[in-house]
């Protein structure tokens, strides 16, 4: 049970951004910027950094949404649960490993990314704004895993949930929806 009322229809992240609409809009284009926005990483591998720090902060909302929506991105279900698992033997380059290891470290601590870290991923290709808005992201991310865990939000009683979720960040992003979310409590869509 959330600590504060929040409407029972929109679980996770979703309700408390309707609780606080004032603060929610620069948190959504802030997220709708860095995810969506023009990029040389692509959107599935900024959900991966996403997917990465949310598993790392063990916050279950967050991570089945930005699995879900890397799948759909990537076209398969593998690539995320082996990144869970073990970024090094994950199928993925060189750079993009390196990035997610910067991610990892940021969650932990910021201190512990270190110069030998930034190195191995401009070794690797990574360009000096990827490892800026890897770092970013992975920081906006523990605010968000915070926000919904240290509210107590609830989770969605269908696992469907997170599918509809990941159809609607891939289609419409990270900004609030023009209509709002009653029709979820209607039939339980996104």
């Amino acid at each position: 049970m959330p600590y504060i009322p929040l409407q029972e229809h929109l679980p996770g992240i979703t309700g408390l951004l309707e609780y606080r609409k004032d603060t929610a809009e620069p948190i959504r284009e802030l997220t709708q910027f860095l995810l969506r926005g023009p990029n040389s990483l692509s959107e599935a591998e900024r959900e991966l950094i996403a997917t990465v720090v949310s598993s790392g902060n063990n916050c279950t909302f967050c991570t089945t949404a930005h699995t879900a929506a890397a799948d759909r991105l990537l076209g398969e279900s593998n690539t995320c649960n082996m990144v869970k698992e073990n970024i090094e033997t994950a199928p993925l380059g060189n750079k993009m490993k390196a990035l997610l290891q910067i991610a990892d470290k940021v969650r932990e601590n910021g201190k512990l990314v270190t110069p030998e870290l930034i190195q191995k991923a401009k070794q690797s290709g990574a360009s000096d704004l990827e490892i800026h808005d890897t770092v970013l992201i992975a920081a906006l991310f523990c605010l968000y895993n915070r926000y919904v865990d240290g509210l107590a939000t609830t989770l969605p009683d269908e696992n469907s949930y997170y599918n509809q979720l990941a159809e609607r960040l891939v289609l419409h992003g990270y900004t609030r929806l023009p209509q709002g979310y009653d029709h979820l409590k209607k039939n339980n869509s996104i």
